[in-house]
């Protein structure tokens, strides 16, 4: 929760109107998201538990990917619709990866069970491991946030931590991430 952020894109921002970018628009999507965000407490809290991550990650990144699963629900949970492939890309609350071009991961259980986002937070805990590694002179803060633009695009696209965003979908997914998790442990007690 100490990792410093600049918070949403102006292209993200503008999901819920352009009156405000940076953290303030971050905050406010996930406060828009709290309500519906309720209802996977437990199995956050459970997800988290086992895999050593902060359940506010957890929520931010299910705020970001599916907005606590309000844009996701009509498709049973399947979202990132490609026309390319005629084929959605992203599975569940989190967006796993399912692209053959990309994560190439088989989902697990329902759009919005335990066994999701098992699946989900221990692909970003992978790849959190890999910027260990990679971002050797770099803050564990620095590596966290490495590893959460990863989740979004893969490791190979996150070169180094001065530009963790420059591919990531709104140019700003590592900072948006962090900035709604800081919101949803401040004022939802995640």
């Amino acid at each position: 929760m100490k990792v410093e952020t600049s918070g949403a894109s102006s292209e993200t921002a503008a999901q819920d109107g352009p009156e405000s970018t940076g953290v303030i628009a971050s905050y406010k999507m996930a406060r828009m998201d709290a309500k519906r965000m309720e209802k996977y407490r437990d199995i956050i809290n459970e997800v988290a538990e086992e895999t050593e991550i902060h359940p506010a990650l957890i929520a931010g990144i299910i705020s970001r990917e599916s907005r606590a699963g309000n844009t996701i629900r009509k498709t049973k949970g399947w979202g990132d619709y490609s026309q390319k492939r005629k084929a959605y890309n992203a599975f569940g609350l989190m967006q796993v990866d399912v692209d053959p071009n990309g994560g190439n991961h088989k989902p697990k259980g329902e759009w919005d069970s335990k066994e999701h986002l098992l699946q989900a937070t221990e692909i970003l805990v992978r790849f959190i491991k890999i910027m260990q590694k990679k971002f050797k002179g770099c803050s564990m803060e620095e590596k966290l946030k490495g590893g959460i633009a990863a989740y979004n695009i893969g490791d190979g696209k996150v070169e180094s931590y001065d530009e963790v965003d420059d591919e990531t979908t709104g140019g700003d997914y590592s900072n948006d991430v962090v900035a709604r998790a800081q919101w949803y442990e401040k004022n939802c007690g995640y």
